[in-house]
C-alpha cells in the first residue's frame, strides 16, 4: 500500500507559512488602524503608484491600509486625474461633477444596454410584433453615417413593432444607486425611409411592478420616399431622462413602423443602432 512520505521539514514549513500569514494579517490590521503612513513616500509618488493600479483594488484594498492612503485614494485630484488619463472627459468643462469617483466608474461602466441593436444576431434579444410580411433584416440601402453599421431592421406594409425590457439591477445598477444618484438615461435610435413610411418610438421608465413612472412617447414621424439624389437619409432620434425620481427599476424600449403605400414586402421604416445607456448626471 502506498504511504505518503512526510518530509521532516514539512511541518516546520507549514508552521513558518502560518506564522508568515499571521504576521502579514497582523501588519495590515495594525496599518489599517494606524493614522500614520505605512511607507514614508511623498504623496505625489503614492498617487502615481495608485494611478497604475486597477481601480477596484484602489477602492477595496489601498484605501483600507492607513488614513493617509485613504485620503489620497478618496481625493478629488486622484479620480479627476484618472479620468483625464483614461480619456473620460466632460462634455461641458464648466459643469464639473461633485463626485469624481462616481463620475469615473459611471464612465467606465457606460455601454449600450440593448442587445443586438443592429440585427447582426438576427432577432436575438427582441420581442417582435409582425404586421404585413413581418420584420426583415437587410443591408442598408444607403450607407449609415457610421460605416461599421452594415445591417438594419426593415418594416412591412402593416405596423411592425419590436421591444426590449432592460432590468437595471441585472445590468449592475442597484436600486439604491438608481434612487440616490438618478443618473441620466440617454436614448438614441436611427431610422430611415424606403418608400413613404411611418416611424414610431416609445421608451418607458418602470418601477418594480413595471408601472410607468416616466415616458418618452413622441408623435409618429412620417417620412417621404427615399430619394437617391438627396443622399443621406438616416435620421437620429434622441432623448435624455433626468431627475426622474426614485423607483426606476426597468427600461422598456419600443419602436417600429410601416410603409404608407401598402406594398407587399419590406418598404417601411428602417431602424438600426438603437441605444439605451446610463451615464453621469452633471451638476448644474
Amino acid at each position: 500500500m502506498f504511504r505518503p512520505h512526510h518530509s521532516p521539514n514539512m511541518g516546520a514549513a507549514r508552521s513558518a507559512n502560518s506564522a508568515g500569514n499571521a504576521s502579514s494579517l497582523s501588519f495590515l490590521s495594525s496599518a489599517s488602524a494606524s493614522s500614520e503612513a505605512v511607507f514614508p513616500l511623498p504623496p505625489d509618488i503614492l498617487v502615481e503608484i495608485f494611478l497604475n493600479l486597477p481601480p477596484n483594488q484602489v477602492v477595496c484594498v489601498i484605501r483600507l491600509v492607513c488614513h493617509q492612503w485613504k485620503d489620497l485614494a478618496d481625493g478629488e485630484f486622484f479620480w479627476r486625474e484618472r479620468c483625464r488619463r483614461e480619456g473620460y472627459h466632460l462634455q461641458d468643462a464648466s459643469r464639473a461633477p461633485s463626485n469624481w469617483r462616481l463620475f469615473y466608474f459611471m464612465c467606465k461602466r457606460r455601454r449600450n444596454l440593448l442587445k443586438n441593436p443592429r440585427g447582426e444576431d438576427g432577432f436575438l434579444g427582441w420581442d417582435l410584433s409582425n404586421g404585413g410580411d413581418g420584420w426583415n433584416i437587410e443591408r442598408p440601402i444607403v450607407p449609415h453615417p457610421n460605416e461599421a453599421i452594415q445591417k438594419n431592421f426593415a418594416t412591412s406594409y402593416q405596423m411592425c413593432i419590436k421591444s426590449q425590457m432592460i432590468e437595471l439591477e441585472k445590468e449592475g445598477y442597484s436600486p439604491s444607486f438608481m434612487d440616490e444618484f438618478q443618473p441620466s438615461i440617454r436614448i438614441s435610435d436611427w431610422y430611415a425611409p424606403r418608400c413613404r413610411c411611418e416611424y414610431v418610438i416609445s421608451v418607458q421608465l418602470l418601477n418594480h411592478r413595471k408601472e410607468v413612472l416616466q415616458e418618452f412617447n413622441p408623435d409618429a414621424v412620417y417620412l417621404p420616399q427615399f430619394d437617391q439624389q438627396i443622399g443621406d437619409q438616416w435620421h437620429q432620434m434622441t432623448h435624455v431622462f433626468k431627475k426622474y425620481g426614485p423607483g426606476v427599476r426597468y427600461i422598456q424600449f419600443i419602436h417600429g413602423g410601416k410603409d404608407s403605400v401598402f406594398w407587399k414586402g419590406w418598404y417601411g421604416a428602417r431602424v438600426t443602432e438603437s441605444c439605451v445607456e446610463v451615464f453621469p448626471a452633471m451638476d448644474t
